[in-house]
């Protein structure tokens, strides 16, 4: 892989993981259940990222397809977060 392109996944590689942990703090510091889902939506999609980035600099398809896994159940997991919130049950 050529040299400029090496340097911009690792950069955005240390982003990405600074995003995860900024978003980890407020997971933890978070004053109510909707800051608490927000932060969780933020950690998956900062999570399928960074898999799209290794995925990039090993030329690897598995880190794709496991991003697409991620992409799935991240979404899947903050609808029904956002529907237990707003009504107290998932299934009705």
């Amino acid at each position: 892989m050529n040299d400029p392109l090496s340097a911009a996944l690792a950069i955005a590689q240390v982003m990405l993981a600074l995003a995860m942990l900024c978003t980890l703090l407020r997971l933890l510091r978070g004053p109510r259940a909707h800051d608490r889902v927000l932060a969780i939506d933020a950690m998956y999609v900062n999570a399928m990222l960074l898999l799209l980035t290794f995925g990039m600099r090993e030329a690897s398809t598995a880190y794709f397809e496991m991003a697409l896994v991620i992409g799935m159940l991240g979404f899947v997991s903050t609808a029904a977060l956002a529907k237990f919130l707003l009504r107290g049950e998932v299934i009705e």
